[in-house]
C-alpha cells in the first residue's frame, strides 16, 4: 500500500497459487487474493482463464503504464478449449457464448468450469451466456448491467472466497440498477478448505462442472416461474 499504491507506480504484481492447490492444503490454498487486492485503491486486478489469457495480461500489464496490477493466475495448468481472447483492454470482459436462458460472470479459472457447465446444460435444452470477466477491477460495468437488463437473473463465479470476492463486487454494482436483477454468488466457503485433489475438492465447494450444472440449472429455472 504505502511503497506502490499511494504513490500509483506502475508495479505488476504476478500472484501464484490462485484458488484450490489441491495436496498442498489449507496453507497454501488462495482463497482470499481477489478480496485483499481489490479493497486497495488504485490497484488493478485480473485473474485469466487459461496460459493464453495469461500472457495477454502480462503483456497488457508490461507495455500499458496503469499504476499497480495484480495478476492472479493457478498452479498447474488449464484444460484448454477456449478461444483466445482479444487484446485486453483496461476492465473489458468478454461473452464467450450466447444464450437465452440465463447468464453467468465467472472469472479466473472458475471460466472453463463454467463453460463445461453451459456445455452440460445445453443438452438439456437450457442455453446460457457466459462471460470471462477478466477484470476483478475495474469491472466491466456497462457489460453487466446490459446483461441484467436482458437477463433478470445472473450467476456469479469464482476460486475465492465469497466475502469481498469478484461476486461482492458484482452485487454492489447491480444494487444499482433500477430493477435490481435475481444474483446468486458461488465461491469458496468462509472457512479453510482442507488438502485434496483438486477434483474432489471442487466438487466438495461445488465448483465442478457437474455441480456447477446443477445449480445453474436450478437458479435458471426458479427465475422463469
Amino acid at each position: 500500500i504505502q511503497d506502490v499504491c499511494l504513490q500509483d507506480l506502475p508495479v505488476v504484481f504476478a500472484v501464484d497459487r490462485a484458488g484450490l492447490v489441491g495436496e498442498d492444503g489449507p496453507t497454501h490454498h488462495g482463497n482470499f487474493d481477489l478480496t485483499y487486492l481489490t479493497m486497495i485503491p488504485r490497484m488493478v486486478v485480473m485473474a485469466p482463464s487459461d496460459e493464453e489469457e495469461l500472457k495477454l495480461m502480462l503483456e497488457f500489464a508490461l507495455t500499458d503504464n496503469f499504476g499497480p496490477i495484480a495478476i492472479r493466475y493457478p498452479r498447474g495448468s488449464s484444460p484448454g478449449g477456449i478461444p483466445r481472447g482479444p487484446k485486453i483492454e483496461l476492465g473489458k470482459a468478454r461473452v464467450l457464448r450466447v444464450g437465452k436462458d440465463g447468464c453467468v460472470l465467472a472469472i479466473g479459472y472458475g471460466t472453463h468450469q463454467s463453460v463445461a457447465a453451459a456445455q452440460l446444460l445445453s443438452a438439456q435444452g437450457i442455453e446460457l451466456t457466459v462471460v470471462d470477466a477478466r477484470f476483478a477491477k475495474p469491472l466491466d460495468e456497462q457489460l453487466y448491467l446490459n446483461l441484467a437488463e436482458r437477463h433478470g437473473s445472473i450467476v456469479t463465479v469464482e476460486e475465492n472466497t465469497l466475502l469481498g470476492g469478484f461476486g461482492a463486487a458484482v452485487s454492489l454494482l447491480v444494487e444499482r440498477f433500477p430493477k435490481r436483477p435475481r444474483l446468486r454468488c458461488l465461491g469458496l466457503p468462509d472457512r479453510f478448505v482442507e488438502h485434496g485433489s483438486r477434483e474432489t475438492l471442487l466438487e466438495e465447494v461445488t465448483l465442478s462442472a457437474s455441480r456447477l450444472a446443477e445449480e445453474f440449472r436450478q437458479f435458471f429455472s426458479e427465475s422463469r416461474r
